[in-house]
Order: structure tokens, then C-alpha cells, then sequence
């Protein structure tokens, strides 16, 4: 997606991987022996790339609107004794369900969330997905003690394989004390590993860190869990991931990003960090209008995720790019697709093997019936649906 798609073109790929990418007529002239897959009326596009899902979650219905954020987690979150056979089974339940609505919706690669990555990861290891898991660390108040267990259950690399890389997600700054968030962001650079955090994604974040009231407090109060030795900090969750380290490291994504203000703007675009924006998650918990596109303009890599299912109707990362065209229409088709693809491949760490059509870069595709001057605008304004998904030169839907 490094440039507009061209009619008549043509991948030419072996195991996996891309070899050349061109002309069909130039190509199958270069190279005799390859085998052509003719598609004259399809557009050919990298395969889509989610950058913040929660597959675990894929079991679940959005429903009504609840009356905030908090009350949702309630919804989701048990107060009591955690049966963990029922969560796993859970779990084992629902990641096959958002797989398959990832392939079916042209997403070929995620940034997946995993609080149970023990369970997920297993069910992951050999595709036909590509994932980037985020092994998940919760560790606050009475639960920083599980700190150090948690970390080396997330960072584990042992079903790392060519469809799964390790990377860690201390969750979010209401669950994940400052100390909590430096070892996890030690952890990661020592490892080389993606990380990625919640960030700014309500507004009473700031209020929580600085004086441990509002929303957030009466979450920990449900949840029992509580104590008053958990640092308070001034500034809101941005400064927050600043002053842990995370707008310095270059493997780090934000998730959501929802609440920002120009100088908070401004500090993110000297950082290194990548932002995903979650349009139909946004907008089912009514938040005021996303500045990603302030954000592009102050050179921050900005994705597009789908969340989850518990948040939106399904993992149609499509139907999330048809929304960002409603609310900005004067924004290029092709800015959209790159948010799907070349920066959300950036925002996973992955810019050299996905996102993109060229040699060396793995030979996962998507077409759409679509033949029109203007493909990407085409596809944008219907219902249309991926007519083949290549992942790794497989195909695996069409």
C-alpha cells in the first residue's frame, strides 16, 4: 500500500513469501514456470491488519449501550472467586470464533490482547492467523504481588512460531501501578519485544491517578481489592506513560488514545509511539470526536483496530475504516486503507514482513471484486466483502 493499486497487477510468491511483484503480463513473461491465478474484474490488496483486538472476547455481544465504561468492566470483570476452568474454556471458546471472522473480513494479521495467553496462545501457535500477542499484566493495589508471575507468563516466547510473536501489555494505567509499567517496559526491551498499554481511553483516567477517586475507585472498590499504598500521579495518563518510559520505545502502541489535548498532542509527536483508534468501540461508548487526524499531521503512526466483540457488532476491520470515511469524507480512500495496513504493520513491529506488497515481505493478500478508477473508494462505499484471503501463500477463503 506504498502506492495505489495498479490494474492488472500481479504477486508473484514462493512459500510464503513475496518474490516479485509487477505487471501480470510482465511478470508471467519474466517468469514462465509460475502458475497464474487470473482475477480481471478483482483489485489486489495487502491483507488487512488489525491492530488491537481482543480475540478472546469474540464469544460476546455488545449489546445496549451501557452507562459508562466502568459499568461495562463490571459486566465482564467477576467480583468474587474466579473459576479459572470455566475462563479457559471460555477462552478456548470464543479465540476460533474471532479467527474466523478476522479471514472472513480480509484481516490476516492482529494485535491480539491476551489475558489468558497461556490458553490462547496454544490455540494460535500455527495459524492460520498471524498474531502479535499481548500477553496481558493486571498488578495494582492488593494485586501487585502477582506483578513478576504475571510478566513472565506474558513474555513466555515458547509458541512462538512463523504465525506468532511474543510481545507484553501491562493493561492500562488504572490497573498497573508506575513501577508495574517500568518492569514490563524493562521486560520488553529486554526481550525485544511489541508492547502495547489502554491509554486515555476514558476520561476519568487523569481523576483515578491523581486522587484515586471517581469511576475507577468505586471499580476497585466492587472488585474488593484495593489499598492506599498505590502511588498518585499528577498529569494525566499520557504524562503518565511518559514518565514510564513508553513514548520512548519504539516497539509501543496506545490503544484508544481517546481523550488528548493539544499539548498532550504535541508530546506524543515527539515520541516514538504508535496510536490505534478503534472507530465503532469509540462510538459505542459515546466519545467526543477521535483527533487522529491531528494526530497524522503531527507525524504520529495511527492504526485502526477493531476492539472487541464486547464493544462492537464484530471484528469487520472494513466496516471500521466505512465509518472513519462517514466522519471524514475529505480524507483519501488511500489514508484510510494505509491505517489497515502499512501503520498498523508499523504499529505491530512488523513493518518489513507485513502490511505491503514488495519482495521479502510475506505473501499475505487480499482481493476484492472491484475494478473500478478508483478501487479503494469503491470498496469503502459498499457492503463488499473480500472475494480471497491469501496468509502466507495459502488461500484460505475464496
Amino acid at each position: 500500500m506504498d502506492a495505489p493499486p495498479i490494474r492488472d497487477g500481479a504477486v508473484l510468491f514462493d512459500r510464503g513469501v513475496i518474490l516479485d511483484v509487477g505487471d501480470g503480463r510482465s511478470l508471467t513473461s519474466r517468469y514462465p514456470d509460475a502458475q497464474l491465478i487470473d482475477r480481471p474484474d478483482q483489485t489486489l490488496l495487502p491483507g488487512l491488519i488489525n491492530g488491537h483486538t481482543h480475540l478472546e472476547l469474540s464469544g460476546f455481544s455488545c449489546g445496549a449501550r451501557p452507562a459508562d465504561f466502568v459499568e461495562w468492566l463490571m459486566q465482564l470483570v467477576p467480583s468474587g472467586p474466579i473459576d479459572l476452568e470455566f475462563i479457559h474454556k471460555s477462552v478456548a471458546r470464543s479465540v476460533p470464533i474471532g479467527v474466523e471472522q478476522c479471514l472472513r473480513f480480509g484481516v490476516t494479521c492482529v494485535g491480539d490482547i491476551a489475558r489468558h495467553c497461556t490458553v490462547s496462545r496454544p490455540i494460535l501457535q500455527h495459524g492460520p492467523l498471524r498474531v502479535v500477542s499481548y500477553g496481558e499484566v493486571q498488578a495494582m493495589a492488593r494485586r501487585r504481588g502477582l506483578l513478576e508471575e504475571r510478566a513472565e507468563a506474558a513474555a513466555d516466547r515458547r509458541w512462538e512460531s512463523e504465525f506468532l510473536r511474543t510481545a507484553i501489555t501491562p493493561h492500562a494505567p488504572y490497573s498497573v501501578e508506575m513501577d508495574g509499567y517500568r518492569r514490563c517496559l524493562e521486560v520488553a526491551s529486554a526481550g525485544g519485544l511489541p508492547l502495547a498499554t489502554h491509554l486515555a481511553e476514558t476520561r476519568e483516567e487523569g481523576e483515578f491517578l491523581e486522587h484515586h477517586a471517581g469511576r475507577f475507585r468505586d471499580l476497585w472498590n466492587y472488585l474488593g481489592a484495593w489499598d492506599e499504598d498505590v502511588l498518585r500521579f499528577a498529569g494525566g495518563p499520557i504524562r503518565f506513560a511518559a514518565a514510564a518510559g513508553l513514548l520512548d520505545y519504539p516497539r509501543t502502541l496506545l490503544a484508544h488514545v481517546n481523550y488528548c489535548d493539544d499539548s498532550e498532542l504535541a508530546l506524543l509527536g515527539t515520541g516514538n509511539a504508535s496510536v490505534v483508534y478503534c472507530p465503532r468501540t469509540h462510538a459505542y461508548f459515546g466519545h467526543p470526536p477521535h483527533r487522529w487526524r491531528q494526530m497524522l499531521a503531527h507525524g504520529i503512526n495511527v492504526a485502526v483496530g477493531t476492539d472487541s466483540c464486547a464493544s462492537s457488532p464484530d471484528l469487520n476491520l472494513i466496516d471500521e475504516l466505512r465509518l472513519m470515511r462517514r466522519i471524514a469524507p475529505d480524507v483519501p480512500a488511500l489514508q484510510l486503507w494505509k491505517m489497515a495496513t502499512v501503520n498498523a504493520a508499523r504499529a505491530l513491529d512488523m513493518p518489513d514482513r507485513v502490511g505491503a506488497l514488495r519482495a521479502g515481505a510475506a505473501a499475505d493478500l487480499v482481493t476484492f471484486k472491484a475494478s473500478s478508477a478508483a478501487p479503494l473508494d469503491e470498496i469503502l462505499d459498499s457492503d463488499a466483502l473480500p472475494a480471497d484471503v491469501w496468509i502466507a501463500g495459502k488461500r484460505l477463503v475464496g
